[in-house]
This record gives structure tokens, sequence and C-alpha cells, in this order.
């Protein structure tokens, strides 16, 4: 029975997740390269490149990015689902977030 309602569970998150990566298939390879920035990086140099990034205008492309995501949420939310639990915990063992 737990494992039947676990089925029934899990196999709606997955199609969605298929679907998602047919609706947008930029989405998989922009959240892939983020996803392998943060986990191949070492503390040092992501604490480098916030460092450097700080008071510079964001290159055109990463704002056309950014400006997507704004403009649609459930990409956003889609986005924001898949890089969350990589992202978050690289930054946790880098101490750059409590």
């Amino acid at each position: 029975m737990r494992s039947r309602l676990l089925w029934f569970t899990v196999l709606p998150m997955l199609l969605a997740s298929e679907m998602a990566s047919a609706q947008y298939p930029v989405l998989d390879e922009v959240a892939g390269r983020v996803i392998q920035k943060y986990q191949g990086s070492s503390c040092e140099q992501l604490w480098e490149e916030r460092a450097q990034k700080q008071g510079r205008p964001k290159p055109p492309r990463e704002q056309q990015a950014l400006q997507l995501l704004r403009d649609d949420p459930q990409m956003r939310a889609m986005f924001i689902n898949r890089v969350a639990a990589p992202v978050a915990n690289k930054m946790f063992e880098c101490g750059m977030i409590p």
C-alpha cells in the first residue's frame, strides 16, 4: 500500500519534470550550467567571483535571462526548483549563507 501511494505521488512529479524539459529546453541547459558551476567551483573561487561582481552591471545575456524568468512565473519556478538545492548546499558549505 505504501509503495502504491509513493508511486502515485512520484509519477506526476516525474511527468511534470519531463513536460517542463520539453516545454523549456533551454531551461535544462542553463540550470545544468548553474549547478555545474557551483559544484565544480571551490569556495575560494565563489568568494572571489562574488567580490568581483559586486557593483558591476550584469552582462546583456544574463539580463535577458533574468527578464525571461521575471516574465514567466512557471519557468522561474521550474528553474528555482531545479537549482535551489545544489546551489544552496554549496553556498552553505562555503559559509555564504548561514
